[in-house]
């Protein structure tokens, strides 16, 4: 046999034809590794036939991320000429690896590896064996190093060849595992000298031969001792396959630990600020337990968390919490903190590192405030491009929240890909530090994840339309469902909005009777499609007009701000039916994209239309 050097990847790392791998695995799956140890006696079972497809079935059911592999032929005369291991690759769609340990039948004998992911390079080198010679392979992957193995069926050797595999251990700067048939007793000596260095993951209680009836435990998956802090066990086993070989596999699975650094998958956002509250929002890559941290100076903090039912709402991505009893008025300091959870049973639970953001900072105005700037965006469609245009314009403002009025975050298909618009559209505006409000277009409502788009948000009142003051400014919001019938073909009759818009019809009677609409000095009506001067091209279908126009027909709004059209339109009072001027945002083509700014200053109050240049296309005085 070679001595021990490191070998050319091309020469014998090779994919099966065929294999796609995808790449929009979860953290969490990243980081959980399926490690199995089968010594496949070439492929022969206990009814002594050879039959790699029943050895590849074996594998498969498991649905392991590694196999160590055990008495290999590759192209000897017993096995037909065949590359064994080449044929489980081809079988399992796995790359491969092969450490020959013998000359025989004209080939080779000896043990290899399996893999989901294709290794970064790896290494054989001897063992001793006097009935034969021993091998240990070593494959590194980006994240750690896996050894297979098959010691020498004396005591003598598997002890001489402890040192080799200490050292190896020892040179690695990833973590370190090995498995294999260690022709070893849980009781050996060798056993018990390989336990000062390493901890064995598999369960020794546990036999592995013979297949068809286990008496012994040969089989084993350990780790090097210094790398158990990378990672957690989550479980491990042995399979239930008593007739593909002589020995049955044995499994680990493993969840590496996240580092603190990439625990964050978002920057904290706020939402809902009302009632002397605010919600803070963040996601996470892995699981975790959240909280928040705050207080109106930096060395006095509160912690905060959400309880459901006398429980933490904790172990998912997702983390919304309220930050109540605040004092407007008051600018507060918070830090948020994420806790990964590796985990979570009935009774373990197990964590890894705790992430703590730098602080950020908000303010709540008082009910005696007079003054705010909100800018306000709509129809971005996921456009980065307009949305970076359109907040050159405002960027210089000192603005006190944003309002997102639909079809910003449109059609989403997935958790990921709201998310990943989310974040640019709270990043760019710094929804971290003020908060942000999103209104529901009607595209908002298209695609598979549309209804999963409510968890990214805290509703105020928890419904899509809502009411709020700021300072002595109530806002109200409303949500005019989609722009077709509810039977329309393309919704499959998965919609029904009728409900929701005599709910609504409903709250602004109340809300327009309330003390906190008549008190305010001045007031905004803000949705996504149009009631008035929707256009030619949407006046054939106007539900929301049919349920609130004789509600709203003498409301006494400053204005009502509107999208949906993509094209900028200002109806002056009372010229498309309407008691109040209605303004409509632009698209997302850069040409015709808006950003609209509401200011009130004192008793006045303004709202500015501006245009991805720069230029102001209205600006009223309300």
């Amino acid at each position: 046999m070679r001595q021990a050097v490191w070998l050319a990847m091309a020469i014998m790392l090779l994919l099966p034809a065929g294999k796609v791998y995808s790449g929009n695995k979860s953290e969490r799956e990243n980081n959980t590794l399926r490690i199995m140890s089968y010594n496949i006696r070439n492929g022969r079972g206990m009814d002594d036939a050879a039959n790699f497809q029943r050895t590849a079935d074996a594998i498969n059911k498991a649905c392991p991320d590694l196999v160590a592999v055990q008495e290999i032929d590759s192209v000897t005369g017993r096995s037909g000429g065949k590359d064994v291991l080449r044929e489980l690759a081809g079988l399992t769609l796995m790359h491969y690896v092969y450490a020959p340990a013998i000359d025989y039948d004209g080939g080779k004998y000896g043990i290899g590896m399996l893999s989901k992911e294709k290794p970064l390079g790896y290494r054989y080198l001897p063992l001793p064996g006097r009935e034969e010679a021993r091998a240990l392979l070593v494959v590194e992957f980006e994240r750690y190093i896996y050894c297979c193995t098959h010691l020498s069926l004396t005591e003598e050797d598997r002890m001489l060849s402890l040192p080799i595999i200490k050292q190896v251990a020892a040179s690695t700067n990833k973590p370190f595992f090995i498995a294999g048939d260690m022709n070893a007793h849980p009781d050996s000596e060798f056993i018990r000298q390989l336990q000062k260095d390493f901890v064995i993951l598999t369960d020794p209680k546990k036999l592995t031969f013979p297949a068809d009836k286990p008496d012994e435990t040969l089989d084993y998956i350990a780790t090097y001792a210094k790398d158990t802090t990378a990672f957690t066990r989550i479980s491990t086993r042995v399979l239930d396959e008593p007739a593909a070989s002589d020995h049955r596999p044995v499994v680990t699975d493993i969840i590496f630990v996240q580092p603190a650094a990439k625990i964050f998958r978002t920057e904290p956002y706020l939402q809902n600020p009302v009632g002397n509250g605010i919600t803070v929002m963040w996601q996470t890559t892995v699981p975790t337990y959240s909280w928040v941290e705050y207080g109106t100076d930096k060395e006095h903090l509160q912690k905060a968390r959400t309880i459901v039912d006398g429980q933490a709402i904790c172990n998912d991505l997702q983390n919304k919490i309220r930050l109540d009893n605040l004092e407007p008025g008051k600018t507060y300091y918070y830090r948020i903190c994420s806790r990964e959870i590796m985990v979570y049973q009935a009774y373990k639970k197990v964590f890894g590192e705790t992430a703590v953001s730098d602080f950020y900072s908000f303010t709540l105005p008082a009910s005696t405030d007079t003054d705010f700037t909100a800018i306000i965006f709509n129809d971005l469609h996921k456009h980065s491009e307009t949305l970076q245009a359109l907040y050159k314009q405002v960027k210089g403002l000192d603005y006190d929240f944003v309002i997102f009025n639909g079809d910003c975050i449109d059609d989403p298909a997935d958790h990921d890909e709201a998310t990943r618009f989310l974040s640019e559209l709270n990043e760019t505006v710094g929804a971290s530090k003020v908060p942000v409000f999103y209104i529901r277009g009607n595209h908002e409502i298209r695609n598979a994840y549309s209804i999963g788009l409510r968890s990214l948000f805290d509703y105020v009142g928890d419904k899509t339309y809502g009411a709020f003051n700021w300072g002595d400014t109530r806002i109200v919001m409303l949500d005019c469902g989609e722009d077709k019938p509810d039977t329309h073909w393309v919704y499959y009759g998965l919609n029904d909005f009728s409900e929701l818009r005599k709910a609504q019809a409903g709250f602004l009677k109340e809300e327009l009777a309330s003390g906190a609409f008549k008190k305010a000095s001045k007031r905004v009506l803000i949705h996504h499609i149009p009631v008035y001067g929707k256009g030619e091209a949407y006046d054939s279908y106007n539900p929301c007009r049919d349920e609130w126009g004789a509600i709203l027909e003498k409301a006494p709004f400053a204005v009502s701000i509107n999208a949906h059209t993509h094209r900028f339109a200002y109806h002056p009072k009372g010229t498309v039916g309407n008691n109040y001027p209605v303004v409509v945002g632009g698209g997302y083509r850069m040409d015709g994209a808006t950003v609209m700014v509401l200011q009130k200053k004192g008793k006045e109050m303004t709202l500015s239309v501006l245009n991805a240049k720069g230029e102001t296309l209205q600006k009223l005085n309300l």
